[in-house]
């Protein structure tokens, strides 16, 4: 008899919430299982209970016929479960090999033997096919080639049981691939395999099984090749939500150049230049290093610039630091919403508020605190994203992706906040189909309203169908720009591999 894995009963509360409910279902080896469901359904809680970082309030594991309970994760990958989840756990000052072989360093009578660490890194980074050099400090690499490293962490375990949390959210198709191999690897292996993603293509290309969980309750379970994507969503969603870009309520109108980027230069871009309009969706395009990310940052005064000009509302400006730019009216939503785009340990009133607090001010000389304002404010944004919490002192860190996203997106747009430039950097990374759909309303909504709007995606369907106009990068500087009614996923695509 092959192995198994088998939830029997989960169930997990935290105050407020019940996050999971009676979750049992089973996981054969040599199949790949996908485990699915909206923002909020209680995936990465199983995972958590799989991996030891938490302990399920009933309910219980069994692997192969033997029941199994993991107070840690050390017990859980001494018991041949590996759980790679969307927030990366490598140390960022270390190097690539030693993130790779954490607590396994190879040791002489002097120390670790670096020669040898460095000699397995490289086979296992070889494996990949990736240009990673193994002294590099993992804090350096791109967040996809962070993703790729700790993908190879799990894969030197050798462990029986392998749970990819989103893994492709940040990688590009090259990257995605080399994964998608070495699943197909893992699997003929007879590994137990659990993948959590919200793109339906990777769901009906890699994997043997479903299962549906919404709102912290089992669904559904079923082959793969016995369901189609809408049947999946409509089982996720409990609704069928249709075309989502067909639906969308566009912009037609755009006003007059907001933003003007001549001959941008920094340390990672050549001679960038564009325009944007009041009211427009501008895409950018590319894979993992083409540079759509430096150059907001460059215009945000995240980086340096080297050489050119950005002109904003008619005057040129050079922003020394991301506040300059927020006071002119510039919003950056990063690409890492968990590690740059919000304080995880603070609520969500406090995220919100946190731009506006001086207009938040009453008494004397406005030197108090006006809380009940706050309190308003951060309610009138939940209610407009329909932010699933269950309080405005919710932490930030028990969200949802989704919904963290969506925290983000309110504390840029509300009414308090005087933004003119939106720049959103993967704002749906990680994100499930209805929540997504939410968000590219959300894009066209903002314009609408007059925001001109930064669009960058990964997913080409996405930035194509979302965008008015794309532009496209290869190697720090634009190969291209297409319009979204001549764009399709092979020009973009051909004008992102033009050097």
């Amino acid at each position: 008899m092959s192995e198994y894995l088998e939830f029997q009963g989960i169930s997990k509360a935290y105050p407020g919430v019940q996050a999971l409910s009676d979750i049992s279902f089973r996981a054969e080896a040599g199949r790949v299982l996908a485990l699915l469901g909206e923002n909020g359904a209680g995936k990465s809680t199983l995972l958590k209970i799989l991996s030891g970082d938490i302990r399920p309030d009933a309910g219980g594991i069994v692997i192969s016929g033997e029941e199994m309970s993991f107070p840690t994760p050390r017990d859980a990958i001494l018991a041949g479960v590996s759980v790679i989840y969307q927030e990366r756990q490598l140390v960022p000052l270390l190097s690539v090999m030693e993130n790779i072989f954490p607590g396994a360093l190879p040791k002489t009578a002097l120390g670790i033997d670096k020669n040898r660490l460095r000699a397995e890194a490289k086979a296992v980074i070889g494996k990949f096919g990736l240009p990673i050099d193994p002294d590099e400090p993992v804090g350096r690499l791109s967040v996809a080639y962070q993703q790729m490293v700790e993908i190879m962490k799990a894969y030197t375990r050798n462990s029986r049981i392998i749970a990819f949390d989103e893994p492709t959210a940040p990688l590009t198709d090259t990257e995605t691939d080399i994964l998608f191999r070495l699943i197909g690897d893992l699997k003929a292996e007879g590994k137990i395999i659990i993948y959590v993603s919200h793109r339906m293509a990777e769901i009906f290309k890699i994997t043997d099984d479903v299962v549906v969980l919404k709102d912290g309750k089992f669904v559904k379970a079923m082959r793969t090749q016995d369901t189609d994507e809408r049947a999946l969503i409509q089982a996720m969603v409990g609704r069928d939500i249709g075309d989502t870009y067909s639906n969308l309520s566009r912009n037609e109108e755009y006003g007059d150049v907001l933003l003007e980027v001549r001959g941008l230069c920094t340390d990672a871009l050549d001679d960038v230049s564009f325009s944007l309009r009041r009211g427009e969706v501008l895409g950018l395009a590319g894979l993992v290093g083409a540079g759509r990310t430096e150059v907001v940052r460059a215009i945000f005064g995240a980086d340096a610039i080297e050489a050119g000009e950005i002109i904003f509302e008619g005057k040129q400006v050079r922003f020394t630091e991301p506040r300059d730019a927020i006071r002119a009216g510039i919003a950056l939503c990063p690409e890492d919403r968990k590690e740059q785009g919000l304080i995880l340990s603070r609520s969500v009133r406090e995220n919100v508020t946190m731009p506006v607090l001086s207009k938040l001010k009453k008494g004397l000389f406005n030197m108090f605190l006006d809380r009940d304002a706050e309190n308003r404010l951060t309610q009138e944004v939940i209610d407009q994203f329909t932010i699933r919490t269950p309080s405005i002192n919710k932490i930030a860190r028990e969200l949802s992706g989704g919904n963290q996203q969506k925290v983000i997106l309110g504390r840029w747009t509300n009414e308090k906040v005087s933004t003119k430039l939106l720049i959103l950097d993967e704002p749906t990374k990680g994100i499930d189909v209805a929540t997504k759909a939410e968000i590219y309303q959300m894009v066209c909504d903002f314009a609408k309203a007059g925001f001109a709007v930064i669009f960058i995606s990964s997913e080409l369907t996405e930035v194509i169908n979302v965008s008015d106009r794309i532009i496209v990068m290869h190697n720090g500087h634009i190969t291209g720009e297409v319009m979204r009614q001549e764009a399709t996923e092979e020009n973009v695509l051909a004008l992102a591999m033009l050097d």
